[in-house]
């Protein structure tokens, strides 16, 4: 279908972007010069500081993503179909721990579900805490009040106040509870866990991923689409319903389809909203591509709640497939990929010298703890809206979305509503969005 006029216009060529544009035929216009947004791979030769899009063909090379690992979970089963029939996938379980390294403890997620690990006096003290927690039936307006009403005071002291104070980048004293379903309470396998081993739970315990990587997937959309690259937005004139590029180009539209942020669409467009913008959190991904230590876990990714580097979180590509690895460690599995994320709050983000120090203090904390040896790449991403929050009682995400919609422009996805979800639904959404726009 053509784009008469250029009446109607999607911005981002995210996964959900991709899919509005994949249905509709309508142009992309996307920052970057590749597809896929934080939900794509790419690969580094060791010793070599340049990405690469694509995989060479010799294969010795690591492969890492933008936004550290981005596996598929859940998700409508016509939209897995259309994922597979692009980019056949493999199927895995999850394995994830909680890891205290001041104890040299590894305690299977979710940690509420697994108190036996901790000792039969502390599992005893937990269970009492969320009995007593759950009966004071107390009012909840906080994270930090759900976490406590939830998991009583020595979860919450052990766990779940350093890693959200990590995770939120300080903001989970004053954020709304929200994603209750990543941590789920169910006091009867907590129960449980006290004493005997209990069925995995949570939204990700299967999930999917490409065989070729996410940047196949990516691409393989991208092929279907108009795609713009290089047009990063800086300003759009809602008045005169025009689209500002860095580039110094402009383009019109009638209507506007955006998968941008929500808080970055209302600074571009200069709209007023007459409330305090809900927070997010920034987050630098640390990529890394090292020799095995000799204590290297095998889980798909740990929850830390305290390290010398900050970080909160430390997943391990190659452990969930070792096409992560190069070609020649495959077989022996004598490497490592791994993510790092240390999450910011939003205008914090570190300078280069700051980064630098950073991915040096992780490499020498990861060896320290044995789950590496040398590292033969380090490779640092920025994420600038990663986590987004809400506000106690905050009205802000709905009256910035219909003001936008009171100019003709309409955001989907997880960023741009605001809220969060896989790379399933997103691409679910994109469709959906497409769809209703060429049919308007």
């Amino acid at each position: 279908m053509k784009n008469k006029n250029s009446e109607l216009v999607i911005l981002g060529a995210g996964m959900t972007g991709l899919a509005a544009g994949y249905v509709s035929g309508l142009p992309v216009y996307e920052a970057a010069d590749i597809p896929g947004g934080i939900c794509s791979s790419y690969y580094m030769r060791p010793g070599d500081h340049r990405r690469l899009y694509v995989a060479p063909q010799d294969g010795e090379a690591y492969r890492f993503e933008i936004g550290g690992g981005h596996w598929i979970f859940g998700g409508d089963p016509i939209v897995i179909r259309f994922i597979q029939s692009l980019a056949p996938v493999r199927s895995y379980y999850r394995r994830s721990t909680v890891y205290f390294p001041d104890r040299d403890l590894f305690v299977p997620y979710p940690i509420q579900n697994h108190l036996r690990y901790l000792g039969t006096k502390t599992a005893a003290q937990v269970l009492q805490e969320i009995v007593a927690a759950a009966k004071l039936n107390r009012p909840i307006t906080t994270m930090a009040e759900w976490l406590e009403a939830s998991f009583g005071t020595t979860l919450c002291n052990l766990f779940f106040h350093p890693f959200h104070e990590m995770y939120t980048a300080g903001l989970w004293k004053s954020i709304a509870p929200q994603d209750a379903y990543k941590s789920p309470v169910d006091l009867s396998l907590a129960i449980q866990g006290a004493f005997d081993n209990v069925t995995p739970v949570g939204y990700n315990v299967t999930f999917i991923y490409p065989e070729d990587g996410l940047n196949a997937l990516a691409q393989r959309m991208a092929e279907k689409c108009d795609i713009q690259y290089d047009k990063r937005v800086i300003h759009i004139d809602v008045k005169e319903k025009v689209i500002h590029f860095e580039d110094g180009s402009v383009t019109r539209y009638k209507t506007l389809l955006s998968t941008l942020p929500l808080n970055r669409m209302i600074d571009m467009t200069g709209l007023h909203i007459d409330e305090q913008p809900n927070p997010a959190a920034s987050v630098l991904v640390i990529n890394i591509g090292a020799v095995k230590g000799p204590r290297c876990p095998e889980e798909h990714w740990i929850y830390i709640p305290q390290s010398k580097a900050h970080f909160h979180r430390v997943g391990f590509y190659s452990n969930v497939d070792v096409s992560f690895l190069p070609a020649s460690a495959r077989k022996n599995k004598d490497r490592v990929s791994i993510y790092v994320e240390k999450a910011y709050q939003e205008g914090e983000k570190p300078y280069e010298a700051e980064v630098k120090a950073l991915c040096s203090q992780t490499v020498k904390e990861l060896q320290e703890w044995e789950w590496i040896a040398d590292a033969e790449v380090v490779d640092p991403t920025w994420i600038d809206v990663a986590y987004t929050w809400s506000r106690p009682g905050s009205q802000w995400k709905s009256k910035a979305l219909k003001s936008l919609q009171q100019h003709d422009i309409y955001l989907v996805g997880r960023y741009a509503r605001w809220s969060f979800q896989g790379i399933a639904d997103s691409i679910r959404d994109g469709f959906m969005a497409g769809a209703t726009l060429i049919n308007k």
